[in-house]
């Protein structure tokens, strides 16, 4: 009860600073983080989270999840058929780069041997749209803009995980690594047929005529369909977050009426589900982890953050119509987030020889990560003409909302 009440606390204080984070430099992800990480056992002790605690892994899966989910619904297959040019440009080249890059930097500035520092690699080559919403989310920015970011943080989730799942099973022990393999194959397999699969059938059983949700039912559909697909996927061994993209991916394609009755609830139910992964994921963040990591890991994650996703995307486009500023702001936003918070776990729980010198690494580079860019997204929106960050009306002395001038 103390971890659900600090979280209602902290949902209370991030939702009545939302107004002043949109127009300043403080993100509401980052007093999530700052909050978890006040309330562990490096400060003030009011909650007891290890790593291996269940909490970690269910609240960074439902995460995850929910946020592949809500993702797969921004999959718009017409407008990527007319605009795909660009996010296959950093999909197919910019993450590769970024992926090697970051096992080079690791092998030689950490010491990790090759297969596990080409895993860290695969774990933070994932990009996360919400710590750059000041960008993502105003008409403002130029629309190729905001729809590279997008489908780029959208679909190399779904992308880095066979690469990370085959990486950990090569990091493991020498012996069954067929078995793994096949293993890792099926349950992608299953997690794709599941998610293209369940929305279908649930989209021909609303044809039927007797069948079917009244108006203020209707954002239950998905929502259902969702709770199923998750439980589905976990009692067959399936892959979720596969599953989860696919599924929305599936809902938007076949019945857009559904994606847009459900969206309000999917992306407030999102945004709950990351503020508990944020609010746990912080709570890791004790100055033991900080202190486990060597002088080098830290030149790694600077140079994860300032020069290889930077570097690795503007190569990637080069030749496009993007201008200056444009390539610039897209190379600088390329955030770690949810994705390499559950990947991380992953290598973490596997058992691998190096694992917790890689989940040390990686931890504080998603850390320093949000904090870089979940506090720079305002002020770079600004370079857009985007002034009504906040979007809430201006209060006058007295506290009562002040009449448009």
């Amino acid at each position: 009860m103390v971890l659900v009440a600090v979280f209602g606390a902290a949902l209370l204080i991030a939702v009545l600073l939302s107004g002043l984070a949109a127009r300043t430099v403080l993100s509401t992800s980052f007093l999530f983080l700052v909050g978890g990480a006040l309330v562990s056992d490096g400060f003030l002790g009011l909650i007891h989270i290890t790593p291996e605690s269940d909490i970690v892994a269910v609240t960074a899966d439902l995460a995850l999840f929910a946020v592949l989910f809500t993702d797969g619904m921004h999959v718009s297959f017409p407008k990527l058929r007319a605009n795909w040019k660009n996010p296959a440009r950093a999909l197919g080249l910019g993450m590769p780069l970024a992926f090697v890059g970051m096992a080079l930097v690791t092998h030689y500035l950490v010491g990790l041997d090759w297969t596990t520092s080409f895993l860290v690699g695969a774990v933070l080559a994932p990009t996360d749209p919400v710590f750059a919403s000041a960008i993502v989310s105003r008409k403002e920015v130029p629309a190729k803009l905001r729809q590279l970011l997008n489908v780029e943080s959208g679909i190399n989730d779904g992308l880095a995980l066979p690469v990370v799942l085959i990486l950990i099973a090569a990091a493991g022990p020498s012996s069954g690594h067929e078995a793994s393999f096949g293993k890792i194959g099926m349950e992608l397999g299953l997690g794709l047929a599941f998610g293209v699969l369940l929305p279908l059938l649930v989209n021909g059983l609303v044809r039927f005529r007797l069948l079917g949700a009244e108006p203020k039912l209707q954002p239950l559909l998905p929502l259902a369909t969702g709770i199923i697909l998750y439980a589905v996927c976990h009692l067959t061994h399936a892959n979720p977050y596969l599953a989860a993209f696919s599924a929305g991916a599936v809902i938007v394609a076949v019945s857009p009426e559904a994606k847009t009755a459900f969206e309000p609830l999917g992306e407030a139910l999102a945004e709950l589900a990351k503020f508990a992964a944020l609010l746990v994921f912080g709570a890791l963040l004790t100055p033991q982890l900080f202190g486990d990591l060597s002088f080098g890991g830290y030149v790694a994650v600077f140079l994860a953050i300032v020069l290889i996703r930077p570097a690795s995307l503007l190569l990637s486009l080069i030749g496009t119509r993007f201008d200056r500023r444009e390539k610039l702001v897209a190379a600088w936003f390329g955030p770690k987030g949810f994705a390499s918070v559950v990947y991380g776990l992953l290598v973490l729980q596997a058992g691998i020889p190096q694992g917790e010198q890689a989940f040390t690494l990686i931890a504080v580079c998603i850390a320093f990560s949000i904090i870089a860019h979940s506090s720079t997204d305002v002020p770079i929106a600004r370079l857009f003409d985007v002034d009504d960050l906040a979007g809430i009306p201006d209060k006058d002395d007295d506290g009562t909302v002040a009449r448009q001038r």
